[in-house]
C-alpha cells in the first residue's frame, strides 16, 4: 500500500494532476462524541470518509463510506462544510496521483453497527470534543472539526 502525504501552501509540493470530489462525516454518538480513525496511510488521525463513486449521491458515499471505514451505521444530518483549497494538495504515493482538495463534510448521527477497523482504518474510536483536539490529524482535518464544532449551524465553504 503507498503513503498519503498532504502539503499545504508548500512550494515543493507536487502540482496537482486530479480533482476527485470526495465526502467527511463528522459522526456524534448520543454522549456528544466524534467518530475518528487512525488512517493506514500515513498514521494520522481523521474523520471517516473518502471519494464519491459514480452512481451515488453525496450522502449515499458518506454513509458508504464511514460503514466501510467504521462498522457505524450513520443518517445524514446536513452540511459543515465544502472545502476546495487548491493550496491543499495530497500525494498518493503509490500511484502517483496529486489531488486538489475537494471534500464535502457532512454532520451526521450515529444509528447503529459497531466499531471495527478496516483496510484503511487502524483504528476507530470516538473521542470527546475536548480531546479531538490532541489527536495528531492535518490541517485541513482540524479545521473541519473545528468548524463543525464551533460553528454548527453555519456551512462553510473554502
Amino acid at each position: 500500500m503507498g503513503r498519503r502525504i498532504d502539503y499545504y501552501d508548500d512550494p515543493n509540493a507536487p502540482k496537482a494532476n486530479s480533482l476527485v470530489p470526495s465526502v467527511n462525516v463528522v459522526v456524534e454518538n448520543n454522549k456528544g462524541e466524534i467518530l475518528m480513525i487512525r488512517r493506514t496511510d500515513n498514521g494520522n488521525w481523521a474523520l471517516p470518509g473518502g471519494a464519491i463513486d459514480l452512481g451515488e449521491s453525496v450522502a449515499q458515499a458518506a454513509i458508504r463510506e464511514t460503514k466501510e471505514e467504521t462498522g457505524i451505521d450513520v443518517e445524514i444530518t446536513g452540511l459543515t462544510g465544502i472545502y476546495s483549497d487548491p493550496k491543499h494538495v495530497i500525494h498518493y504515493t503509490r500511484n502517483h496521483e496529486v489531488r486538489q482538495e475537494f471534500s464535502i463534510v457532512l454532520r451526521g448521527r450515529a444509528v447503529g453497527g459497531e466499531l471495527r477497523k478496516s483496510k484503511e482504518s487502524s483504528e476507530v474510536v470516538w473521542v470527546s470534543r475536548v480531546s479531538v483536539f490532541t489527536l495528531q490529524m492535518d490541517r485541513s482535518m482540524y479545521l473541519r472539526i473545528q468548524h463543525a464544532i464551533t460553528m454548527p449551524e453555519t456551512a462553510v465553504i473554502l
